[in-house]
């Protein structure tokens, strides 16, 4: 991973912990077959399946192990405070479970660790698609090619990413298959959008920070830990993200339920100040 500025608040070695912690977890959830799983809702009604609960297990588990007495805040298993807002994980062991369930390959696993209220390194794996993107804010970001199970060092694959300066002849926006609402289409519409690339999942920012995509944004309410592994890999790639009207992502709002109004995703910075 290239380095840029110091990233003080990573230890050394961590990216490499999460990458093949989330590669394990990815391969537990396909371990399991969809058409094996009994879909339960949740409070929010979203659906939850053993694979969430597998991948979430395999997480806790080696987080633990990894960073002792840091707080974890997961999809399944969100406390409702932190103890510091100093360091602590952000865990979505199963992002996508929609796609998951009708066999898409666009499901993710995602790990992040916020420190100060930002994100500074995240892991997103694409276990059906055999590929890992990681970013450290300062130190760059990645794309490897990893079999799920496999330990970072088995990579066939690593390649350098970076987001794309804003493109003369319009921006590629990737938008979600199945959260795209009337505040995030009229906010499409008020873009020099050329094309739109529908994809499922956390792999929206993936297409932002290797310069697939230069928007994704999401103007109805979500999670902190649906976005903050995405937050920290476009901003290690050189993008950013921010509210719709330009102001910084905080992460650990405890009292708000972890959970994120609205943000966009950049490619290049002086595309959103342009706007």
């Amino acid at each position: 991973m290239r380095k840029q500025d110091t990233a003080s608040d990573v230890e050394p070695g961590l990216i490499n912990e999460f990458t093949t912690l989330a590669s394990r977890a990815g391969a537990a959830i396909l371990a399991i077959r969809p058409s094996d799983l009994a879909t339960r809702a949740k409070a929010d009604r979203s659906p939850v399946t053993a694979a969430d609960e597998a991948s979430d297990a395999v997480i806790a588990k080696g987080l633990s192990l990894l960073l002792p007495g840091t707080p974890v805040i997961s999809e399944e298993t969100a406390p409702p405070s932190i103890a510091s807002a100093t360091g602590f994980v952000l865990v979505d062991p199963l992002d996508g479970t929609k796609e998951f369930l009708s066999g898409s390959d666009e499901f993710t696993v995602n790990l992040a660790l916020v420190v100060g209220g930002r994100p500074m390194a995240g892991v997103i794996a694409a276990p059906a698609l055999g590929l890992i993107y990681r970013g450290v804010v300062g130190l760059g970001a990645e794309r490897l090619r990893l079999a799920p199970g496999a330990s970072v060092e088995q990579a066939t694959e690593l390649t350098n990413i970076s987001a794309r300066h804003r493109p003369a002849e319009g921006l590629v926006a990737t938008v979600s298959r199945s959260h795209l609402e009337t505040a995030t289409e009229a906010f499409l519409q008020r873009l020099p959008v050329a094309q739109r690339l529908g994809c499922g999942s956390a792999l929206k920012f993936c297409r932002v920070a290797d310069g697939t995509a230069d928007v994704y944004p999401r103007l109805s309410p979500t999670f902190e830990w649906d976005v903050a592994a995405g937050h920290a890999i476009v901003t290690a790639a050189g993008g950013m993200l921010a509210t719709p009207a330009g102001a910084p992502l905080i992460f650990g709002q405890a009292a708000a339920g972890f959970r994120v109004p609205a943000f966009v995703a950049w490619g290049d910075p002086l595309a959103a100040a342009a706007r």
